[in-house]
């Protein structure tokens, strides 16, 4: 007989739908160490009779001890994760971004030449940092501009430059992965990062605006500063170079 404690889990599973937060609850629940007896609403029919005899708008549902201790998120709460605030900074994404364009340097590096750490590694995170975060300013255009145009100085003179911003940097990011064109891809770089430097630090240092920046997309809740100058920044420095070489 198992001296684990029993946790009893209701989730829907139909032939259409698995609920994703009903997993999550089962394999929290596993990982906390109780056995758990895993009811499936089967259907649309089944898990309204369920939600009504319970009073409950939302499944899943975990009872332990008999007493309801509610979705994944209370679950999550009575086993002492903190609940995520949707509201909170992060610059999660930004770690994700420049972490991932740093390794994938490194190994087109060591693809092309054999050697991990070398100038061309550094011009490719540079290059490759700024094609994803183009990518992914253009996943949603819209939020995007409603975003940069709440403090870059350009585009609330011409509304349309927000929507050609995230495909310039791409479009320099690609010429500067590839090294061609270095006297279109670097003045196109130069101009969009000195116009964004000069926007950021006025809205940031200046102005002491505290906004969201719109660098990895317009629905992130990055802080606008230093993440979005340091951006900039690079595709400065990139120019630059590029030209000097």
């Amino acid at each position: 007989m198992s001296s684990k404690p029993v946790a009893t889990l209701y989730r829907m599973k139909t032939d259409t739908h698995v609920c994703p937060f009903g997993l999550k609850s089962r394999a929290l629940l596993n990982r906390k160490g109780y056995d758990v007896e895993d009811h499936l609403l089967t259907s649309r029919e089944e898990t309204d009779a369920f939600k009504q005899a319970h009073d409950v708008k939302t499944t899943p549902q975990t009872f332990i001890d008999g007493k309801r201790i509610g979705g994944y998120d209370d679950l999550k709460a009575f086993v002492g994760q903190a609940a995520k605030d949707p509201d909170a900074k992060t610059y999660t994404p930004v770690i994700a971004i420049f972490a991932s364009a740093a390794l994938m340097a490194l190994a087109t590096s060591w693809a092309a030449s054999g050697t991990l750490i070398t100038v061309r590694a550094l011009e490719w995170f540079i290059a490759i940092s700024m094609c994803v975060l183009a990518i992914q300013k253009m996943r949603d255009l819209e939020s995007f501009s409603n975003s940069f145009l709440g403090y870059d100085l350009l585009a609330r003179k011409w509304v349309r430059y927000a929507y050609i911003y995230p495909f310039a940097e791409l479009f320099a990011g690609v010429l500067m992965i590839a090294g061609a064109l270095t006297l279109i891809a670097a003045p196109v770089a130069l101009f969009i990062g000195v116009v964004g430097a000069v926007s950021v630090f006025r809205a940031v240092y200046i102005e002491k605006r505290d906004l969201k920046c719109a660098c990895v997309g317009g629905n992130s809740n990055v802080p606008l500063g230093f993440v979005s100058l340091t951006e900039n920044l690079m595709m400065i420095a990139m120019a630059i170079w590029m030209l000097a070489k």
